[in-house]
């Protein structure tokens, strides 16, 4: 949490209090229904949050803007990053009901008015957004496939629309596809080793009609 609140100084109490509260909420629900791997719920702050405010290091999303969550499971990087951005309409889809259901619940005691959550396949949503974030839940071909017609045409943010997805590791021969693609080593933002070989990739996608 002080890891949180030194790395982005300008929280409001309001938010302070949300990003405290996710411990004991995660928890308690991690008790009910595993959402996110036992080993883990210790460092969740390093290994969910901070990690899922990454994004946040790369882009700055404005107010009214309207971001994706594909594959959220228990809300991550929805979460925080709806908690950081107040004011940005966030949508956070699983195809796993009692993760969806997590979500809600987690949202709904923080508060969170901008996020929407629902169980449901990206392949089915019909909206556009500004961009679609992600954690590596699959090979960026196959996550491709499954947005590239989800994406505004109207540009309003210092990076083009299309995806910021947190991965880890060597990404030459994922990547080799997209040559438009950006990786943003957390490394370079955060000193926890954890982030080592951590990354987030910004991927332009053009507007489909």
């Amino acid at each position: 949490m002080e890891e949180i609140i030194r790395q982005f100084p300008d929280l409001s109490e309001v938010q302070v209090q949300q990003f405290e509260k996710l411990g004991a909420l995660y928890e308690d629900w991690n008790a009910k229904i595993n959402v996110i791997s036992r080993k883990d719920i210790d460092s969740l702050y390093t290994k969910h949050v901070l990690h899922s405010l990454g994004i946040a290091k790369v882009m700055e999303f404005k107010p009214g803007a309207e971001v994706l969550d594909v594959g959220t499971g228990g809300g991550f990087p929805g979460i925080p990053l709806a908690i950081l951005f107040p004011e940005t309409n966030f949508y956070l889809i699983d195809v796993i009901a009692k993760k969806i259901k997590v979500v809600q619940e987690v949202a709904g005691a923080l508060g969170l008015e901008n996020v929407k959550a629902e169980q449901k396949r990206a392949e089915l949503v019909k909206s556009d957004f500004d961009f679609v974030v992600s954690r590596a839940v699959t090979n960026m071909p196959d996550f491709v496939t499954w947005v590239k017609d989800k994406i505004k045409k109207k540009q309003q943010h210092e990076l083009k629309n299309g995806i910021l997805y947190l991965k880890g590791g060597d990404l030459t021969e994922e990547l080799q596809d997209f040559p438009k693609a950006t990786e943003y080593n957390l490394s370079d933002y955060f000193s926890d080793e954890f982030f080592e070989t951590k990354k987030v990739v910004h991927l332009p996608l053009k507007f489909k009609a």
